[in-house]
């Protein structure tokens, strides 16, 4: 089995090879933006999953700002989560008027738009949306390699703001692999995958994971992350 970031390289090498990545670049290092983002965002809005949601949370990255746009101009919530996780109030809630919506689905609109709001203030995420590197049809995902992502779903569980919800992204069908990936505790499992073609179902293997696992956490992530901290201390 191949590591995480030999997949990593493998994808972002392709897809700026095969000129299917999109600014900005470099891809890696990061969730890369792809040609066709949009259509793949058209076709999670014609779910009834995203038709149904009032609260969606989504990841900060170029690849899904039409999701994010998308959302806000059909005034649903937004949750974003605060770079690397580095306030305790380490998630932006983003409601705004549908004029401002493109300006609030960056990062520099979220945080000028937003509230910054601790987790337990936040209400149920009924939907969210992963920004992914490389996935596959048993809905394993790779990130950019910070473990980040992972982390807010865990605290989502931990603060019982997100129970069944939906757990979908956004990819090029290059991102689309057949293989199996390693997997730790804090791997989250997708449920849906939207391309530019097409929509997959995904064959989830393992149940999600429902809380934080802190023996899987590293030293440098207690040390960086404010609201691991405070939730060591009241444990």
């Amino acid at each position: 089995m191949r590591t995480k970031e030999e997949i990593r390289r493998e994808i972002w090498e392709q897809m700026e090879r095969t000129n299917v990545g999109a600014f900005p670049f470099p891809l890696k290092g990061r969730i890369p933006n792809f040609k066709g983002a949009n259509e793949a965002a058209k076709q999670l809005f014609a779910t009834n999953q995203w038709k149904k949601a009032t609260v969606i949370k989504s990841n900060p990255d170029s690849a899904q700002k039409w999701v994010r746009k998308r959302a806000l101009e059909e005034g649903k919530t937004v949750y974003m989560a605060v770079p690397r996780l580095r306030e305790n109030k380490c998630f932006i809630k983003i409601q705004v008027e549908e004029k401002n919506a493109a300006k609030a689905a960056t990062i520099r609109g979220a945080f000028h738009y937003g509230e910054q709001v601790h987790p337990r203030d936040m209400t149920q995420i009924d939907l969210v949306v992963a920004g992914s590197v490389a996935v596959n049809n048993q809905g394993q995902r790779i990130g950019k390699g910070g473990g980040y992502s992972d982390l807010e779903l865990a605290l989502g569980y931990e603060f019982n703001v997100i129970k069944d919800s939906p757990i979908t992204t956004t990819v090029h069908e290059v991102q689309v692999l057949s293989e199996e990936f390693p997997q730790t505790k804090h791997d989250i499992s997708l449920d849906y995958i939207f391309t530019p073609r097409k929509v997959i179902k995904c064959e989830k293997k393992r149940k999600e994971p429902k809380r934080i696992y802190w023996e899987e956490l590293t030293r440098e992530q207690m040390e960086r992350i404010p609201i691991l901290k405070e939730l060591k201390e009241i444990r």
